[in-house]
């Protein structure tokens, strides 16, 4: 094969590639707003309600409930509590009654963030109203969580770095972890999560709101 034929199927499969990204991304904003509408029809809430309690304006929870915008993962977590929900259960976590749960690789809620790449995947039942919650977290070189709400409710996180370099800011300040370093802080303001290395960064973090 010559390589100007072996360049051509590459611009292929790139194409390809990205025309499935694309339409992941429109399944997910449509999905998305989709739920809003089905919450909002539920707890009979105004966009202008939902507004108030969570912290984003209405013209921008307006283009997400007609699927014109796709959120940041900021933005989807100031909804989440807008609802009084968790973010898994936002998503639309299903319920099990069995006692026994197995979350398979391939079945786990996540959520992308179309502009940073971040993305959050859920390993425990998402179902389960304890309190606790563990997540897993990815985030591309140089990208950010961007700047998280705190919680309505007394919220305390703990984490250990699987891979790369992880910088969190709490109260301001910033901590600087390595692969195999742990922390815990409890959520009384505004955080985030930043990617400074030059490799991708992956954290698994428990969360325990207390009630």
């Amino acid at each position: 094969m010559s390589k100007a034929a072996i360049a051509s199927r590459a611009r292929d499969n790139t194409a390809r590639d990205d025309d499935d990204e694309s339409d992941e991304s429109d399944q997910a904003v449509a999905a998305l707003a989709a739920r809003i509408k089905q919450l909002r029809s539920q707890t009979n809430m105004t966009l202008e309600q939902l507004a108030a309690q969570s912290g984003v304006s209405r013209a921008m929870l307006s283009k997400v409930e007609r699927g014109e915008k796709s959120p940041t993962l900021g933005v989807i977590v100031r909804i989440a509590g807008g609802f009084n929900m968790s973010l898994s259960n936002f998503l639309g976590a299903q319920p099990d009654p069995s006692d026994v749960a197995v979350i398979r690789a391939s079945k786990r809620l996540s959520f992308k963030d179309p502009e940073t790449g971040f993305e959050r995947s859920v390993l425990s039942p998402a179902h389960l109203d304890n309190g606790v919650e563990v997540v897993l977290h990815r985030i591309p070189s140089g990208q950010s969580s961007g700047l998280l709400p705190a919680y309505s409710a007394p919220t305390e996180k703990y984490l250990v770095v699987q891979e790369g370099q992880l910088t969190v800011f709490v109260d301001g300040k910033p901590h600087v972890l390595q692969a195999g370093d742990s922390m815990y802080f409890e959520v009384k303001g505004p955080y985030s999560f930043l990617n400074e290395g030059k490799a991708s960064c992956a954290y698994y973090m428990v969360i325990v709101r207390k009630r």
